[in-house]
């Protein structure tokens, strides 16, 4: 990572709307960016998209930056609230074009806590796209991006007590998932 000095430089000239600074500051980000907006997304050009509207977003703000804290944790924070005013708008997909889960029933037993370890991540990013789109979006943003239910209530504009059970649902039926996958290999 460069110097503070030097991103200090970059986003001086950000600042004063400097294209070759831009570009470099969206080379810096874009790919950790593009990885969380995917998550968000159902395909790359929706995740794509996400992350165009949230750099428009992040150099129209520049000026708003403190340097309290990192400058990749504020445009990651603007990343996330774009894919959800994208998900509230209607421009992502639709969850009843994703692959349905309906009615999943809680498993009889409950889940190992170690159940998940033997998993790559994108294994479980691909069970976690199988989930209906609200529980989904609650779960990548309390146990992924760490925001609290009081700020996904905010962000989603939901009561605090619909986060946790929405949570609570995407646990249950990330296990029954999970469950079905194995019991589906060991045929």
């Amino acid at each position: 990572m460069p110097a503070t000095s030097d991103l200090d430089d970059l986003l001086a000239r950000c600042l004063r709307r400097e294209p070759a600074a831009q570009r470099a500051l969206y080379l810096r980000y874009a790919g950790r960016m593009l990885g969380i907006a995917r998550r968000y997304a159902y395909t790359v050009p929706e995740a794509e998209d996400i992350l165009q509207d949230a750099f428009v977003k992040v150099f129209a703000h520049l000026q708003e930056f403190r340097s309290g804290g990192t400058l990749e944790g504020w445009i990651r924070r603007i990343v996330v609230t774009t894919a959800i005013s994208h998900w509230r708008s209607g421009r992502l997909r639709h969850e009843s074009e994703a692959q349905p889960v309906d009615d999943i029933t809680p498993p009889s037993m409950a889940v190992d806590a170690t159940a998940f370890e033997g998993l790559k991540v994108d294994e479980v990013l691909k069970l976690i796209e199988l989930l209906p789109h609200g529980c989904r979006v609650v779960l990548l943003l309390y146990a992924v991006d760490g925001y609290s239910h009081s700020e996904i209530a905010e962000l989603l504009r939901i009561q605090e007590s619909t986060s946790k059970a929405q949570l609570s649902k995407a646990r249950k039926q990330l296990a029954e998932l999970y469950k079905r996958q194995n019991d589906y290999i060991r045929l």
